[in-house]
């Protein structure tokens, strides 16, 4: 009888050990997830011209300063990038998701800006000569005025994933 209470003793004992050894990884883990931040990529001030960043979610990255001449970020998610004096000459970034980005002093001459969510961006002296914004949702963007009067001059369509028309996200009159 000795021997069968010592065995089920034991038997406990590993099974106690195993389950805080579960609790522990499980508690490294949870901890692990929630101390590790996210790290945006910083791209300022890089010569980029023709890189192809489509589909990537680069989130919070920072593309400040940096030469994206002909780049394609078509279908990316750029939310909370920082475009600042970026040179995004010819850039693709249709479907992309532009929310709360800042493309102020920023150069979209001729970029793709197709279907593209730009809102709450900030684009105060953002250039977009001949850019195309068909369906581009500028819902909440701040720019200049004259920058304004131009895209109101060349928008159309709806946005496919907002469903807003672009002339009513530019407050065209």
């Amino acid at each position: 009888m000795g021997i069968f209470l010592g065995t089920c003793d034991l038997n406990r004992r590993r099974m106690t050990a195993r389950i805080l050894s579960v609790l522990g990884l499980i508690v490294c883990l949870v901890l692990g997830a929630i101390a590790s931040p996210a790290w945006a990529d910083d791209y300022n001030k890089e010569i980029l011209i023709g890189a192809d960043f489509a589909g990537r979610d680069l989130t919070d990255s920072s593309f400040t300063k940096a030469n994206l001449r002909e780049s394609n970020f078509s279908h990316a998610n750029l939310q909370g990038v920082s475009f600042f004096g970026a040179n995004l000459e010819g850039a693709n970034l249709e479907g992309a998701n532009l929310r709360n980005a800042t493309l102020d002093t920023a150069r979209l001459s001729r970029a793709n800006l197709k279907d593209a969510v730009l809102e709450g961006v900030f684009a105060f002296n953002a250039k977009f000569d001949g850019a195309i914004i068909d369906g581009a949702d500028f819902t909440d963007v701040e720019t200049r005025q004259d920058v304004q009067d131009l895209l109101c001059k060349v928008a159309s369509g709806v946005n496919s994933i907002t469903g807003r028309s672009t002339r009513e996200t530019l407050n065209c009159y």
